[in-house]
């Protein structure tokens, strides 16, 4: 990894001397509920007729639903490794899922650097209680040397792992109620004190295994025989969302009991847009989840692979009902936000991030900082989801462009939805302009060592 700063490579330990804590300010508490492959179109606050999300659209309809909300990547990793750093997950050297077989290949380690700082070591030195229960895909390295007090994780986060004498499917079915339950045992005991939560549900990422309860959400009397109800993807798909929005509801009526509503900051996420059902394997029937408007799904960068789902509850602060329309915001803003929530100065530290605590408050909010992706492999599927290589948002513009220089390609996103009007020969001074800054950024990240057929909308698809 090319050097981001000295503070940053030098270990945690050296960063301590650049914070500073603000003394006298009440400190929220933070949870952060994390989805995976949740589409932005998959939940009935933005838009969706047929998912029962009851509880989710409870959250929006308390707080603000962001319409700009972005994951950092089109894929699990990176865009979690983002969210713990504050950092594009290409500058930590993560390019794609951490994968044991594929890790050498793709230029990156076997975890995410643990000498990085992260949002919940500098939480911690505020004296904030950590916990992260659910998804990891972070690596082999323990998930409790990245700042979290608790820690039981699925894919990955070595000894912390939960133990799963079922099976790995059989947990998947239960996961969300065992890290709920898990999540409400950590607030019963830390209730007294500041804390932050990291829920990483698994749910609803292939394959897709629901409860009896929630099936019958989606029978209908007279409609599909019995016997087809638990292999259609589709109603399998409906079904595991429904039951993280019904374990969600769990938790929050607990925060409830223990009077912790007020003085808690909830945020809820995707990691990237829904799968494709072009994947083979688990995954080949359950691309269900739905993109919204937008163009492109998971892997690519077409903002249907990475725009999502942003809601935020903050009661007394963040507006009830509010619909953001105008403000730009993403994971990669947790940390320079919560930290900033805190009370922690980390002015010492460089983050790809922005403080987003304006548009928390429903203030007018200016992105100054650009929003960058990279994806570096092959993208499946429909060849109008194939994106270029990398990407740039920064105001009502996203650029597209591949590593070769080929492929440029201009969206007004904030008010063309569909991505179908390139105005890159319209406008070529805002098309020099992005395409310095993808430029600049290429030279603080590892050298390109993609697929060759990454960027490549050609028909028939590569074998």
């Amino acid at each position: 990894m090319k050097e981001i700063k000295t503070v940053l490579t030098a270990g945690f330990g050296a960063v301590l001397p650049y914070l500073s804590i603000q003394a006298g300010i009440q400190k929220p508490n933070f949870i952060f509920l994390f989805a995976d492959d949740l589409g932005w179109g998959d939940l009935g606050c933005y838009g969706n007729r047929q998912i029962k999300t009851p509880n989710i659209d409870s959250l929006a309809r308390e707080g603000t639903l962001f319409t700009q909300g972005y994951a950092s990547a089109s894929v699990c990793s990176p865009s979690r490794a983002a969210c713990l750093t504050g950092l594009f997950p290409a500058r930590a050297d993560i390019h794609g899922h951490f994968e044991a077989s594929k890790n050498a290949a793709r230029g990156m380690p076997d975890s995410l650097n643990p000498e990085l700082p992260f949002l919940p070591q500098i939480l911690q030195s505020a004296g904030y209680k950590t916990a992260h229960f659910g998804k990891w895909h972070l690596g082999i390295e323990d998930a409790s040397l990245y700042g979290f007090d608790v820690a039981k994780t699925t894919n990955g986060g070595g000894k912390d792992r939960y133990k799963m004498p079922n099976g790995f499917d059989c947990f998947f079915r239960d996961s969300s109620e065992v890290c709920v339950n898990d999540s409400i045992t950590f607030l019963e005991e830390n209730h007294a004190r500041p804390f932050y939560l990291q829920l990483w549900f698994l749910e609803p990422h292939a394959p897709n295994l629901p409860h009896e309860q929630f099936i019958k959400l989606y029978k209908e009397p007279g409609g599909i025989p019995e016997e087809l109800i638990i292999p259609d993807p589709l109603i399998r798909y409906r079904a595991v969302v429904s039951n993280m929005d019904y374990h969600i509801g769990r938790l929050m009526k607990k925060l409830d009991e223990l009077g912790l509503r007020e003085n808690t900051i909830i945020v809820l996420l995707s990691d990237n847009g829904p799968e494709d059902h072009h994947i083979s394997g688990k995954a080949n029937t359950l691309g269900m989840g739905e993109p919204g408007p937008f163009r492109g799904r998971k892997r690519s960068l077409y903002e249907g692979g990475v725009r999502v789902p942003f809601i935020v509850r903050w009661p007394g602060v963040t507006p009830e009902g509010k619909v953001d329309n105008d403000s730009i915001v993403g994971c990669i803003d947790l940390f320079p936000t919560f930290a900033a929530l805190a009370g922690v100065d980390i002015s010492g530290i460089e983050l790809d991030g922005q403080d987003i605590t304006p548009a928390l408050r429903g203030q007018p909010f200016e992105r100054t900082k650009p929003l960058l992706w990279e994806w570096r492999y092959e993208i499946k599927g429909y060849t109008v989801n194939i994106s270029p290589t990398h990407a740039v948002r920064l105001g009502k513009w996203k650029f597209y462009i591949n590593c070769d220089g080929s492929r440029k390609e201009l969206y007004d996103v904030q008010n063309s939805h569909l991505e179908t009007d390139n105005l890159a020969r319209q406008y070529p001074e805002i098309v020099s302009r992005k395409e310095k800054i993808i430029i600049d950024w290429r030279s603080t990240i590892p050298e390109w060592s993609g697929d060759a057929d990454a960027g490549k909308q050609d028909y028939p698809w590569p074998e």
